[in-house]
């Protein structure tokens, strides 16, 4: 069964050829050797082609060549909550330790309940538990400033680590109870690059808010905010509400598409209370990658509460950066064609066995223009998918000559002999 499923895609699957291809890009600064080229894929990609990209094909002169596409690292997921281990007290401060993942990790969550506190957390490591030459990585502020409306942070930057265990010391007024966890952030393997999709610095206020507003085309992703704020306030934290909505139906009687909806905060605090110094900031949003299959309308809404507006200098709705490497030849012109929704995502060796180069030569496609020879792919799909209505007919007819002949068959047997 299975072999005959493949079979059937095998037969039914498309070619690509250069005329079905609606859109071209010329790839340029190609290298005048051979080696590994990468280039980065924009918005416009998305907008023209198919989702996935997967009527995306690259040609030198006129002959495919194979590529793969690969996504800028994103922020690892945080892993599981670590259960603290040895949680008690030396002294006045509060101890435990911590076993770690294996590889690399940075930034440290703690889990601490509680609210309206200012805690000092020293951090030390080890490759095993009870190895007392520790190797310490600093001490760092945490706290939750909820009555100031300041917000909270139990987020420990340390460097980038790979110790095995991790040893915990913490001043303030907190108690063991209130240590419920430790969470890790494994360090990925490069930083992700993020390429913007839309930018404004058109604010306005409405009551207590400061609204944004972005217009993004079809199945372009959006994965973060970034936003850019002036020097004042210097301590800020406000919830920011991110609305989504697709464009109105063509009639009344279809029903308006739900608007999707994304919650945040931003803050910045640069602060000396009770002798701890705080510096903490963030000022991005991530969105999941949020897409719509229609251009959608972008809501950005700032609350501000009774403080004064934000001086929003710009906000970025950005995307992972993607990158499309292949083997250039070093002569000859490379071009990009998309635009052909009858195809099936490409499949090259070279995808599979792709180790990405530091030393890749750096090209870029150039504008996006119509491919002259582009002409529509002819529907080669059965007569039955073409026109399902003749398939019913044809059903139709059959039916009533049945129903014709039972009744003239049944009207004989009843005449008398």
């Amino acid at each position: 069964m299975k072999v005959f499923a493949v079979a059937l895609l095998v037969a039914t699957a498309v070619s690509p050829e250069i005329r079905y291809f609606s859109r071209e890009r010329p790839v340029q600064n190609t290298p005048q050797r051979p080696m590994q080229t990468c280039l980065t894929l924009d918005a416009e990609l998305f907008a023209h082609a198919s989702p996935q990209f997967s009527d995306l094909r690259l040609y030198h002169d006129s002959k495919e060549t194979p590529y793969v596409i690969h996504l800028s690292a994103p922020v690892q997921a945080r892993e599981t909550s670590i259960v603290p281990m040895n949680l008690g007290e030396r002294g006045d401060q509060i101890s435990f330790d911590a076993a770690m993942p294996e590889g690399s990790y940075s930034d440290i969550q703690l889990d601490v309940a509680g609210q309206d506190f200012i805690a000092t957390v020293t951090v030390s490591g080890s490759q095993a538990q009870t190895d007392r030459s520790q190797t310490k990585l600093g001490s760092y502020t945490i706290f939750d400033l909820s009555r100031q409306k300041l917000g909270r942070s139990t987020i420990l930057h340390i460097p980038t680590s790979d110790f095995r265990y991790l040893h915990f010391q913490i001043a303030g007024p907190l108690s063991p109870e209130s240590i419920t966890g430790v969470a890790v952030d494994k360090q990925p393997a490069s930083e992700a690059r993020y390429e913007t999709v839309a930018q404004s610095s058109s604010v306005t206020q409405k009551g207590h808010a400061s609204v944004l507003e972005f217009t993004v085309p079809a199945l372009v992703p959006v994965d973060r905010l970034a936003f850019t704020i002036g020097p004042q306030p210097a301590n800020f934290s406000r919830n920011v509400t991110i609305t989504v909505t697709g464009p109105p139906p063509a009639t009344d009687a279809v029903e308006p598409p739900r608007p999707q909806t994304v919650t945040g905060n931003i803050l910045r605090i640069h602060t000396v209370q009770n002798g701890h110094r705080i510096d903490e900031e963030n000022l991005d949003i991530d969105t999941s990658g949020t897409i719509l299959d229609k251009p959608a309308k972008w809501t950005v809404t700032i609350d501000n509460g009774d403080d004064a507006p934000l001086a929003v200098q710009s906000v970025q709705l950005q995307m992972l950066q993607r990158t499309l490497c292949f083997e250039a030849a070093g002569s000859g012109q490379y071009t990009l064609f998309y635009g052909d929704p009858a195809l099936a995502a490409a499949r090259y060796d070279y995808a599979t066995l792709f180790t990405s180069q530091t030393d890749a030569a750096q090209a870029a496609a150039g504008p996006e223009q119509r491919n002259p020879e582009y002409q529509p792919r002819p529907d080669e799909r059965p007569l039955t998918e073409r026109y399902p209505g003749l398939l019913w007919g044809a059903l139709v007819v059959v039916i009533v000559t049945l129903a014709l002949i039972a009744f003239r068959s049944a009207k004989r047997t009843s005449e008398p002999q």
